[in-house]
């Protein structure tokens, strides 16, 4: 089968460390990421807790979530994660790289997969863009906030 690769631009006006620590934070990510992410929670934590690599992110809503495992964490400019379970996909990784810019961040988005059912990677093509480009914008968003403003987000 073949490779698939998607991407994603936002910029926000907070810092990389805001916009990383946000990102990294699973219990947080019902609160920035769209309506299709109600529950967010740890099934695991990593090195270092509780975000970094090998932690174990649970994402969605009774009865299907989405299981993803950090495989790169380098605060704040760095983080990557691969999907174990939850999606019709196979080899999947997405790299979240935040650059520093004069009023703010760059975030770029980035994916690769291989479908599991054969003829719909076209498809997954179009659902992870439109999915990882609201991520990215409301991530974005989210991060211009005033901290106060912004619910359970550990700093």
């Amino acid at each position: 089968m073949s490779e698939y690769t998607f991407a994603a631009e936002a910029t926000s006006a907070a810092s990389p460390d805001t916009v990383f620590a946000i990102l990294a934070d699973a219990t947080g990510w019902k609160h920035w990421a769209g309506w299709f992410v109600r529950e967010s929670f740890w099934e695991r934590e990593g090195m270092p807790p509780p975000g970094g690599v090998g932690s174990i992110r649970k994402v969605g809503a009774r009865p299907v979530y989405g299981r993803e495992e950090t495989v790169e964490y380098d605060p704040p400019t760095r983080f990557a994660y691969r999907i174990l379970s939850g999606q019709p996909v196979k080899s999947y990784r997405a790299d979240v790289v935040l650059t520093p810019t004069d009023t703010g961040t760059r975030i770029r988005w980035s994916g690769r997969f291989e479908p599991s059912i054969p003829g719909t990677g076209t498809f997954m093509r179009w659902y992870f863009q439109r999915l990882v480009t609201g991520f990215a914008r409301r991530l974005a968003a989210y991060a211009e906030r005033p901290r106060t403003e912004r619910s359970a987000i550990p700093m």
